[in-house]
Order: C-alpha cells, then sequence, then structure tokens
C-alpha cells in the first residue's frame, strides 16, 4: 500500500532530525571509538611480539 502524503511530509521533517543527532553522536563517540580501535590494535602487537618470543625460545631449545 502507498503511503498517504500527510505521513510521507512527517518522515520528512523527522529525516533532518535524526540525522543531525547520528551527527551529533558520532561526534561525542568518534574519540571513544578511536581509543578502542587503538587499544586492539596495541593488544594485537603485544600478542604478535610474545608469539614470536615464545616460537623463538622453542626453536632455541
Amino acid at each position: 500500500m502507498k503511503e498517504s502524503n500527510k505521513d510521507l511530509d512527517a518522515m520528512d521533517r523527522r529525516l533532518p532530525r535524526v540525522v543531525r543527532h547520528l551527527r551529533e553522536w558520532r561526534a561525542r563517540h568518534a574519540r571513544i571509538v578511536y581509543g578502542q580501535v587503538l587499544r586492539g590494535v596495541s593488544y594485537g602487537v603485544g600478542s604478535g611480539a610474545v608469539s614470536l618470543l615464545v616460537i623463538w625460545y622453542e626453536t632455541r631449545r
């Protein structure tokens, strides 16, 4: 079924508000997301370094 023009007008008015809300959310949370990505990368690098040390130790034994 097709929506009435009244429903479409309401959606047209709501869309800019939703877009603005999403932009504000992204601005508030961008630093948090960046920090989490950086933490994940550092954990991965640390895990890789420990793995390399273990492999090196095992080959020297």
